[in-house]
Order: structure tokens, then sequence, then C-alpha cells
């Protein structure tokens, strides 16, 4: 009872990658994605500080 092949298996490791080599448009392309990112970053941690925005609204009893 003491195999190896009950249980989840190992992934085998797969080789380093090499670094890979930007020339300057994808370097400005991949620069202005970290831009875009961290600007919608500070505009959620905006919104999240003023509360709830639109809401889903009181809700109603089922009296009238």
């Amino acid at each position: 009872m003491s195999s190896k092949q009950g249980g989840k298996a190992k992934p085998l490791k797969q080789p380093k990658k090499d670094k890979a080599e930007y020339d300057e448009a994808d370097l400005a392309h991949i620069q202005k994605k970290k831009d875009e990112e961290k600007a919608l970053k500070e505009l959620k941690a905006k919104a999240s500080q003023k509360g709830s925005f639109g809401g889903t609204g009181f809700k109603k009893s089922g009296k009238k």
C-alpha cells in the first residue's frame, strides 16, 4: 500500500523561459499597459472610498 499511484500526480518541471528581447515599440506598449493598469487601480480605490455607486436600492417588502 506504499505505492505512489494514489493521489494527485506531481506535474513535471517546465524548463525556464529565456528572457524575451523587446524592441522600442514593444517596450512602449508594455509601459502604456502598466500606466493604464495603474490608473484603473487608482480609480477603483477612489470609487471604493465613496461607498456604493448605484447599488441595488432599497429592498421593498411584500406589503402594499
